[in-house]
């Protein structure tokens, strides 16, 4: 587990891949927006974190989980933030900016561009990503369910073609 950085409180972050916390981290997805507002119960958000081609990051706050990243490194989509949810307790702290920052230092090093989707009803998350230097790129027409759009966004640090994927320091 690392500790995020440029925070208050030490909340710690590392990849997962167990049964409970997956689950921990559909209960949460279902229970809240935007996933409430786009009908994704428990059973549909499940499946999606155990996706072999998406990693989730879960947070912790000493030792108590209050959240999860999932990115996709893999795959056709290379670099895409897929789902970010916080525990209401952990809200407003800077910690979804805090995980934000750390999933995209790894995305970095595979691929020049990080995407992520934000709802269009969901404007307090387009507005955040903006700050960070994401820029829109494109709206998904009804992508998730009839009657709601996905704004689609990219924070690049160029093409493809200049880009040199990043070798682990001990390769």
């Amino acid at each position: 587990m690392d500790t995020l950085k440029g925070l208050s409180i030490p909340v710690s972050i590392g990849k997962t891949t167990e049964t409970e916390d997956l689950q921990w981290c559909a209960r949460l997805m279902a229970s809240n927006e935007p996933w409430i507002s786009l009908q994704r119960t428990y059973e549909d958000s499940l499946p999606l974190l155990e996706d072999p081609l998406s990693e989730v990051y879960l947070l912790q706050k000493e030792g108590v989980r209050i959240g999860f990243i999932m990115i996709k490194l893999k795959g056709s989509f290379t670099g895409y933030i897929q789902t970010i949810a916080l525990a209401d307790s952990a809200r407003g702290l800077g910690i979804g900016e805090a995980a934000i920052h750390y999933v995209e230092e790894l995305i970095f090093r595979v691929s020049p561009n990080v995407f992520i989707c934000a709802s269009s009803f969901n404007t307090g998350a387009q507005k955040l990503y903006q700050r960070l230097g994401y820029e829109v790129v494109g709206i998904l027409k009804d992508y998730v369910i009839k009657g709601y759009d996905e704004v689609f966004m990219r924070k690049t640090r160029g093409s493809f073609h200049d880009f040199k994927i990043q070798k682990p320091a001990n390769a």
